[in-house]
């Protein structure tokens, strides 16, 4: 089933997520931003914490998360220590919440804002896949260009 592949992908990258946090040499470079570079890596580590305890915990998990958004992007300085067990905690979240669904769970409509195309669970679910590996790639990138 579809759920088996999405829980391996997302147990994968945030997995390796959790390496790149803690690859940085200097836990201060995760806060950096540069002149073309406008989201530090401990930004968008938060901003991928927040999007599926949104996207996957409260909405199809039911946990009762509540998304600050606008703090994913102006916090800083969060201790890595506490971005990693951030990173855990959503990974067991998204793990438990993706087991429970059906294949008939999967071809429901997911509406995540009013006026928005039709799109299956099952659909969203790989567009969020995908947006994990995007900012993911970023961090990658940030930290070889701005950690040294």
């Amino acid at each position: 089933m579809m759920t088996d592949s999405l829980v391996k992908l997302f147990k994968r990258d945030l997995n390796t997520l959790k390496i790149e946090i803690e690859s940085y040499k200097n836990e201060n470079n995760l806060w950096l931003i540069g002149d073309e570079i406008k989201n530090s890596a401990g930004n968008l580590c938060l901003h991928l914490v927040g999007n599926l305890n949104t996207f996957i915990g409260a909405t199809l998990g039911d946990t009762g998360y509540v998304r600050q958004r606008d703090l994913e992007f102006s916090l800083k300085n969060i201790p890595r220590k506490e971005l990693i067990e951030q990173i855990e905690d959503v990974t067991t979240i998204v793990v438990s919440t993706l087991k429970t669904l059906t294949e008939a769970d999967m071809q429901k409509e997911y509406k995540r804002r009013v006026n928005e195309d039709f799109m299956t669970t099952e659909f969203f679910l790989m567009y969020l896949t995908i947006h994990l590996a995007y900012h993911l790639g970023q961090i990658n990138y940030h930290r070889r260009l701005l950690d040294k």
